[in-house]
């Protein structure tokens, strides 16, 4: 059976980081984002909410190889 990695539990805790980091920086551009266009609100919104994606492929192929790249 193989021992346990402390690679899972520090790569959640990026995670929940990394989330924690991108909500307020959306939240600080929020007031200049809430003066824009309804439009233009939703398109930056959609991705901001897509974007803080990107940094998980890698983090989660580390957390299960201790590699960054497959």
């Amino acid at each position: 059976m193989n021992e346990p990695s402390w690679r899972k539990p520090t790569g959640i805790f990026l995670i929940l980081l990394l989330i924690l980091v991108w909500a307020v920086i959306v939240a600080t551009a929020s007031s200049w984002i809430g003066d824009q266009h309804m439009l233009v609100q939703l398109l930056i919104y959609v991705v901001a909410g897509i974007v803080w994606i990107a940094p998980l492929k890698p983090l989660l192929a580390w957390m299960e190889t201790g590699r960054w790249r497959h």
